[in-house]
């Protein structure tokens, strides 16, 4: 193992006390041109990685931001989670992901075993109470993405939910469906919520009967979209369109629609949000709403950092946009 060489060693070489390099590296050193240039090239030559643990403590910072997402493994925050680590990339920071588990008792309890360990957090959506994220602001920097920090607004990346799916909605109608069912997302879920509302009040501003039993609940996860198909056949309502809350759904929605021999979108017009990368290669390709989860990732990391820095941040968030594909087509 190659051994690791010392900031004495720089200082050595460079003909200068080691104090004066770690100012140097630090960016607080008042030093002549020619000491700061023969330290960078002592630093050159001699190939010096800093300690960037060590240089933390200096600090008083432990050199780590923390991400709370809500499921790792989703394709959804995966998208998200790599802006993050672009936006870290050359600097000297490093990312801790936890996972809530769309449980906002396991949100806290991971939020627990981060604090103290990281200096400012990112929040991807979940179901804390505004009261704690508030608490959270006080006492670190925060970003939250999907939630509003009260009176943190410009710290919050507000995705509009309502707008997007109304926009949704008004495109099936246009394709003739007036018996669009809905598989939700969880109940407690602000981004489910909104997504619930605006299909109610799409179907109202339609003139449009909302039939309860086109209504079905779901956890964001495939296999809701399997069930959620199920509960409906089982119901023999009819429809002729499915507005599913999340692209997962979508997926276990096509897979219960295909064992059951019916045709999407011959028989069945079947639209999703998010447009998660594997929806453009789904069969058929989805019609769905794109979350630009990558840049908010990046966004929100980029903000995060400027925050532990003491500057200003004022953040917006990208316009949510439908894509159409072949998942849906016209009544006949």
């Amino acid at each position: 193992m190659k051994r690791m060489v010392t900031l004495v060693e720089v200082a050595q070489e460079a003909g200068v006390s080691p104090s004066t390099v770690s100012r140097i590296l630090s960016g607080t050193a008042n030093v002549s041109q020619r000491k700061r240039h023969a330290v960078e090239e002592a630093i050159r030559k001699l190939n010096y990685q800093p300690n960037i643990i060590a240089k933390g403590l200096v600090r008083g910072l432990t050199m780590s931001i923390g991400v709370l997402t809500q499921d790792i493994s989703s394709p959804f925050y995966n998208d998200a989670l790599l802006g993050v680590q672009e936006a870290l990339q050359g600097t000297d920071y490093v990312p801790v992901f936890v996972d809530g588990h769309w449980d906002s008792k396991d949100e806290e309890t991971a939020l627990q075993r981060l604090m103290g360990r990281v200096d400012g957090l990112i929040i991807m959506g979940g179901s804390l109470a505004e009261d704690t994220l508030t608490r959270l602001a006080e006492s670190m920097p925060i970003i939250a993405i999907g939630r509003k920090i009260p009176e943190r607004e410009n710290h919050s990346l507000i995705l509009d939910n309502y707008w997007a799916t109304r926009k949704l909605m008004d495109y099936l109608f246009e394709l003739g469906h007036t018996r669009i069912a809905h598989i939700a997302g969880p109940k407690d879920h602000p981004d489910a919520i909104e997504r619930l509302h605006a299909y109610k009040d799409a179907l109202e501003a339609a003139n449009l009967d909302q039939d309860e039993r086109l209504l079905v609940e779901g956890d964001y996860h495939e296999s809701a979209g399997l069930i959620g198909v199920a509960t409906l056949l089982e119901s023999r309502v009819m429809f002729t369109a499915i507005f599913a809350a999340n692209d997962q759904m979508a997926y276990g929605a096509r897979l219960a629609l295909y064992r059951r021999g019916i045709r999407v979108p011959e028989e069945v017009s079947l639209v999703g949000f998010d447009d998660s990368k594997t929806s453009e290669y789904f069969s058929p390709p989805l019609t769905t709403v794109r979350q630009p989860m990558h840049e908010l990732g990046r966004q929100a990391a980029e903000g995060l950092l400027a925050l532990i820095n003491g500057e200003d941040v004022h953040l917006e968030a990208p316009e949510l946009q439908l894509v159409i594909r072949e998942s849906t087509r016209r009544i006949r």
